[in-house]
């Protein structure tokens, strides 16, 4: 149902602003609804300025006269909502301003007019307000880019850019695609994706999202996927679905909204029957407003798929907003999502006669030259400590193994204890935790010490889990590919109520269908062996939109930058959310009901019932958009 009465507008979609046509449609229809306003405000006021004068044969025919425009508008579209098969509820409406000049009541016709034309721009201001988050991202699109090429900067469109070229991005442009830095530094303004109002520094070989922007001196960026590929392509993808989308809960609205039709009509025929007196009739007409139904419910789902989209969470369509509120069980994957999904230095145990930073040292010098994993870990951590890191000479690598070289003249061997103890090392026993991976250092023939490597839980993973608690998810699992003995410690540390560690997706899948069957459940993973359990799940919810990536395609929702705090709040933004849109729906028709009573019962005359109307439309409305503002319980820190 997309047509309301009196005061309230229907609920249409934005048109997408990168097509000129339906730009100048859109405009053209909000000047016919400011000209409607303009001319049955301008009425009324004639009109009762001729009353006051004591001149009424002149103020009905003024009043009635600035009642044809919008009588004749919502005529026109009702026909035309016929014509489609639609049946539209501003019937109500155009029976008010019809029956209101038939009974001679000029006045209230023209203030229903008012009411109604008011209630468009009403509706405009209430989309606009609900959509910002998201239609402010789809405003951020990039056209064309600087591409370097041979004989210098060549503008082109996005869509040439191929993976490796280098385009120039200069102060204040927004990033066209995803790409590594190819400068010494460059200062990235994330907010539009993030929320995070400061800029951030990114340095050389770091990877930009496409959507930032650059906020200090120009940079050079290689690019690392295609346009269409990219990351904010992907959120566009997802925006414009979600701009599109209509909630079970809206869908509802819309059946209750024709029922209210027929109450409305039913309601009003027996007050004139009864009574005999056609007014009573008029001024049930007169207050009758499904406006709570089929416009609060819609504006309040909006807003809070636009204040996720603001705390970095991209619901993909109404319908998951309300499933997320909904949610009572989370299926957590454990890489990627619990964990930060790469190797990090856990434990350094250095042996007699050498130092935490000697063992680091020398190990992350020595793996300067090789790209394993393990060695990209390394050398952070010793950069994070501030050690030097001398460029090592003659290195040899067993693939997979271990490395050996000289760093700083002297002889480093660094690998798997299999490998050192091939090379005649004793190893001594350790005890260290499971799933914990080990690199044996050797120094000029000694062995110099251990390194422990793991994947620990992210930093903020407790936090989360406990705002998820608090938030209504009374049942938290994780699912894991890796070992089962691994995912066992990693859940010890969390707390979990469950874990599964050894699944295949097909096993992830199975996994979400138990527990789904138990209560509504969500599935939060980042990888493509995901995708399978995140489109079984009440809720699918993918880390990081990365463009075309499975997981992000087959989820309901997406969280645009890696952390996992977004989801706590994105689920308490979805419980509140849906609250206040069952609160519009109970203020505004309890009302409704109440003020049609009276209308009925000629307590309420026509004119004022009208004005009423307005004043419960605009409450529910208003109170629907509180679903804009923070609450209580949004703040994963909250207690």
């Amino acid at each position: 149902m997309r047509r309301a009465p009196v005061g309230c507008a229907p609920f249409r979609q934005p048109v997408q602003a990168s097509r000129i046509v339906p730009i100048l449609s859109h405009r053209f229809h909000d000047f016919t609804r400011l000209s409607l306003v303009v001319i049955a405000l301008l009425g009324l006021a004639a009109g009762s300025g001729a009353h006051w004068l004591g001149r009424p044969d002149v103020a009905a025919p003024v009043w009635a006269v600035a009642t044809l425009p919008a009588l004749i508008a919502l005529a026109v579209e009702i026909v035309t909502d016929l014509r489609r098969g639609q049946v539209g509820l501003d019937i109500i409406a155009a029976l008010s301003m019809a029956t209101g000049l038939a009974f001679d009541e000029p006045l209230a016709a023209n203030v229903v007019a008012l009411m109604y034309s008011g209630g468009q721009l009403l509706e405009i201001y209430a989309q606009g307000r609900a959509r910002r988050e998201m239609t402010a991202l789809l405003g951020r699109v990039a056209r064309t880019a600087q591409r370097r090429d041979a004989g210098g900067l060549t503008e082109v469109p996005i869509a040439e850019l191929r993976p490796g070229e280098t385009v120039l991005i200069r102060q204040g442009e927004v990033l066209p695609v995803d790409g590594r830095i190819a400068s010494a530094v460059a200062v990235l303004d994330e907010s539009a994706l993030t929320g995070e109002p400061l800029p951030v520094r990114r340095t050389r070989g770091e990877e930009a999202m496409s959507g930032t922007s650059c906020a200090a001196e120009a940079f050079d960026l290689i690019v690392l996927r295609p346009a269409s590929e990219s990351t904010y392509a992907g959120i566009v993808r997802l925006v414009e679905a979600a701009r599109d989308s209509r909630a079970p809960m809206m869908r509802l609205a819309d059946r209750y909204a024709m029922a209210f039709l027929g109450v409305t009509v039913a309601l009003a025929g027996l007050a004139w029957g009864l009574s005999g007196d056609r007014l009573r009739a008029l001024a049930v007409l007169m207050v009758a407003t499904p406006c709570p139904l089929i416009l609060a419910v819609p504006v309040a789902i909006i807003s809070g798929m636009s204040r996720t989209a603001a705390a970095g969470v991209m619901v993909k369509n109404g319908g998951a907003l309300e499933a997320l509120a909904l949610v009572r069980t989370a299926v957590l994957d454990k890489t990627g999502t619990l964990t930060a999904g790469r190797a990090e230095v856990t434990r350094i145990v250095p042996c007699a006669g050498f130092t935490e930073d000697e063992v680091l040292g020398a190990a992350a010098a020595l793996d300067q030259a090789s790209n394993h994993v393990m060695a990209e870990a390394l050398v952070s951590a010793a950069r994070a400590r501030g050690l030097a890191l001398p460029a090592p000479e003659a290195v040899t690598e067993a693939a997979g193994s271990g490395i050996r070289g000289r760093v700083a003249g002297r002889d480093v061997v660094a690998g798997g204890e299999g490998h050192l103890r091939a090379l005649g090392h004793d190893l001594p026993e350790r005890e260290l935790a499971p799933g914990t991976a080990t690199v044996v250092v050797a120094i000029d023939g000694r062995l110099a010490g251990l390194i422990a490597l793991a994947d620990p839980p992210r930093a903020e993973a407790l936090a989360v889990l406990a705002a998820l608690r608090r938030a209504g998810v009374g049942r938290i699992v994780m699912a894991s590919g890796d070992r089962p003995e691994v995912a066992r410690a990693v859940g010890e540390a969390l707390g979990l109520d469950a874990v599964a560690g050894g699944l295949a997706p097909g096993d992830k899948v199975a996994l979400v269908s138990r527990e789904g069957a138990a209560a509504p459940v969500m599935m939060v993973g980042d990888g493509v062996n995901d995708a399978p359990a995140l489109a079984a799940a009440d809720v699918g919810i993918a880390m990081g939109a990365r463009g075309a990536a499975a997981s992000s395609e087959a989820a309901d929702a997406v969280l645009l930058v890696d952390d996992l705090g977004r989801l706590a709040q994105a689920v308490a933004i979805a419980r509140r959310t849906r609250k206040i849109a069952f609160e519009s729906v109970a203020l505004g028709m309890g009302l409704s009901a109440l003020a049609m009573l009276f209308a009925a019962g000629r307590v309420l005359p026509p004119v004022q019932g009208a004005l009423l109307q307005e004043v419960i439309d605009v409450a529910a409305i208003v109170n629907a958009l509180r679903a804009l503002r923070p609450g209580a319980g949004e703040n994963m820190n909250a207690a």
